[in-house]
C-alpha cells in the first residue's frame, strides 16, 4: 500500500504498439488504468442520468411538472453533457488522465448536492430544476475524457475491445442508478423525500472514484489530443458520417435510458395502475434495457475487431429498424384500443429491450471505425511508423470526443420528439415511427459511405472522394486489424 501511495504517477513515454514493452508489464498498467477509468466513468453516467430516476419521485400534483415537462427535464442534462464532451476530450492530454479523472469525479459533487437539497423542496420552480438538471450534464463529459485516455493505453489490435469495455462499463452506470431507485421505491415508496437516499449513495461513490484514480491511475506525458487534432479529424469526410451514425447508436441508448422509465410509468398509469404502482412497475423494468445494452457494448467492439465495425454497424441498424417497428405497431394497437393492453405492454417492453441491446452492440462497432479510419489514413503521411501511429492515435482520440458530443444530441432529440408527440397526441406512437425512419436513413448512410464498393468509372472521377476513401481507409484497415488479431491469437 505504501508503494502505491509513493510511486510516481507520470509516464514520460507510452507506446502501446511496442509488443515487447506491452508483454513486459505494459498490459498490466493499461489494465489498471482501464479499471479505474471504467469506475469513474460509470459514476459519471449515473449522475448524468440521475433525473431519469428523480422524476419517478416527483408526482405532478406535488411538483406541478407534467409529462412533457419531465421529458424536457431529461433532455437538459443530455444536451449539456453532449457539449461538455468536446472540452473533456482534450482535458486528459492537457492535465493528465489521472489528474483529470480526479477533478471530473469530484466535480460531480455539485449536481449531487444540489439535487439532494432541492428534491426535498417541492415548491421549487421548474426553472430551478432545469438549472440543477443542467449541472448533472457534467457527468456526460466523463465519457469523452475516459475514452480519449484509454485510447492511448491500448494497441490498435485491442482498441475495439478496450474502448468497448470502457464505454460499456460506463454505460452500466445508467441501469445501476435505476436499480438503486427501484430498491428505494420498493422498500420505502416513491415519496420525494426518499430520493435523498439515491443522492447519498452517489456522494460516497464519487469520493471512492476520486480516491481510486489518485492511487492507481497514471498520466501519460506524451499524450496529445488538442483541438487542432480535432480540426484535422473533421477534415476527413468519414468523420462526419461516423458522427451521424453515433447519433443513431449512442443517441438511442442514452435517449431511451432517460425516457424508458417515463414511457413505462405513463403506460402503466393509463392501464389502470395507481401513481405509486405505476412508479414501482416502471422502476422494476426500466433498468433492464440499459443494463443489457451496456453489457452488449464490449461485444460490439469485439465483433468489430473480427469482421469490421462498418459491417456490424450496418447489421445493427437493420435490427434496430425491426425492433422499432415492433414498438411502433404495439403502440398503434394500444391507441386503437383506447389504452395499453397487457399484450401491447409486453410487445413494447420487448421491443424496447431489444433496442437497448442492439444500440449497445452498435455503439461498440461504431467506436471501432474511428481508429480504423485514422490508422489507415496515417499510411499516406510522411515520417516513420512511430510518427504515423502517434498521429493516428491523437486524431482518433480527439474525434472520439466530438463524435460523443454529437451522439449525445441524439438523446436530446429522442426526449424532445417524445415530448412533442405526447403534447400533440397524448401518445408516443408518432415518435416511434419517426425513430424508425431515422434508423433506415442511418443504415443507408453506413452502407453508402463505408461499404459500397465503387465502380472503376466512379473511382476515376474527382467527386468520389467519400466513397473511395471509405473503401481504402475503412475496409483495408479493418481487414488488416482482423488479420493482426488472428495472428496474435495463433501466437
Amino acid at each position: 500500500m505504501f508503494s502505491t501511495l509513493t510511486r510516481k504517477h507520470d509516464i514520460e513515454h507510452w507506446d502501446a504498439e511496442d509488443v515487447a514493452a506491452w508483454e513486459a508489464g505494459g498490459k498490466d498498467i493499461a489494465k489498471r488504468n482501464l479499471i479505474w477509468s471504467v469506475f469513474a466513468e460509470h459514476i459519471g453516467f449515473s449522475v448524468w442520468s440521475i433525473w431519469s430516476v428523480m422524476v419517478l419521485f416527483m408526482p405532478t400534483d406535488v411538483f406541478g411538472i407534467d409529462t412533457a415537462g419531465k421529458f424536457f427535464l431529461g433532455a437538459v442534462p443530455t444536451l449539456v453533457g453532449g457539449f461538455m464532451r468536446i472540452p473533456y476530450t482534450v482535458a486528459t492530454a492537457k492535465f493528465g488522465g489521472r489528474n483529470w479523472t480526479i477533478f471530473s469525479a469530484l466535480a460531480l459533487l455539485v449536481p449531487l448536492l444540489l439535487t439532494l437539497y432541492f428534491i426535498n423542496q417541492p415548491g421549487t420552480s421548474y426553472t430551478t430544476f432545469l438549472v440543477i438538471a443542467a449541472f448533472a450534464g457534467l457527468g456526460g463529459g466523463n465519457f469523452s475524457s475516459s475514452m480519449s485516455n484509454i485510447n492511448v493505453f491500448y494497441p490498435q489490435r485491442l482498441k475495439g475491445w478496450a474502448l468497448g469495455m470502457n464505454a460499456g462499463g460506463g454505460n452500466i452506470g445508467v441501469p445501476v442508478i435505476q436499480l438503486i431507485g427501484l430498491a428505494v421505491i420498493a422498500t420505502l415508496g416513491n415519496a420525494y423525500g426518499n430520493a435523498s437516499l439515491v443522492c447519498v449513495v452517489y456522494l460516497i461513490a464519487v469520493v471512492v472514484a476520486a480516491l481510486g484514480a489518485a492511487l492507481f491511475m497514471d498520466n501519460v506525458k506524451n499524450q496529445k489530443a488538442d483541438l487542432s487534432f480535432m480540426i484535422t479529424a473533421l477534415k476527413v469526410p468519414q468523420s462526419w458520417a461516423i458522427a451521424f451514425l453515433y447519433i443513431g447508436t449512442f443517441g438511442s441508448f442514452i435517449g431511451y435510458s432517460f425516457a424508458f422509465g417515463q414511457v413505462l410509468q405513463i403506460n402503466f398509469k393509463a392501464g389502470g395502475a395507481s401513481a405509486a404502482q405505476a412508479a414501482l412497475h416502471a422502476a422494476s423494468i426500466a433498468f433492464i434495457g440499459p443494463l443489457l445494452g451496456s453489457l452488449a457494448r464490449p461485444y460490439g467492439g469485439k465483433w468489430a475487431d473480427r469482421i469490421g465495425g462498418s459491417r456490424v454497424t450496418l447489421y445493427m441498424f437493420g435490427a434496430m429498424t425491426a425492433a422499432t417497428a415492433v414498438v411502433a405497431i404495439a403502440s398503434t394497437v394500444g391507441d386503437g384500443a383506447g389504452r395499453p393492453t397487457g399484450a401491447v405492454l409486453v410487445a413494447m417492453i420487448l421491443g424496447f429491450v431489444a433496442l437497448f441491446v442492439i444500440s449497445g452492440t452498435a455503439n461498440g462497432a461504431v467506436t471501432k471505425i474511428i481508429p480504423s479510419v485514422f490508422e489507415a489514413k496515417s499510411r499516406s503521411l510522411e515520417g516513420n511508423s512511430a510518427t504515423r501511429a502517434q498521429w493516428a492515435q491523437n486524431t482518433s482520440g480527439a474525434l472520439i470526443g466530438f463524435v460523443g458530443a454529437i451522439g449525445a444530441l441524439g438523446g436530446v432529440g429522442i426526449n424532445l420528439v417524445l415530448r412533442s408527440s405526447y403534447s400533440a397526441t397524448n401518445s408516443a406512437t408518432t415518435a416511434f415511427w419517426v425513430f424508425l425512419a431515422f434508423y433506415v436513413v442511418c443504415a443507408a448512410v453506413c452502407w453508402t459511405v463505408f461499404l459500397r464498393r465503387p465502380s472503376l468509372r466512379t473511382l476515376d472521377t474527382a467527386d468520389s472522394d467519400v466513397v473511395a476513401e471509405a473503401e481504402a481507409f475503412v475496409l483495408e484497415a479493418e481487414s488488416a486489424s482482423t488479420a493482426t488479431t488472428s495472428r496474435s491469437r495463433r501466437a
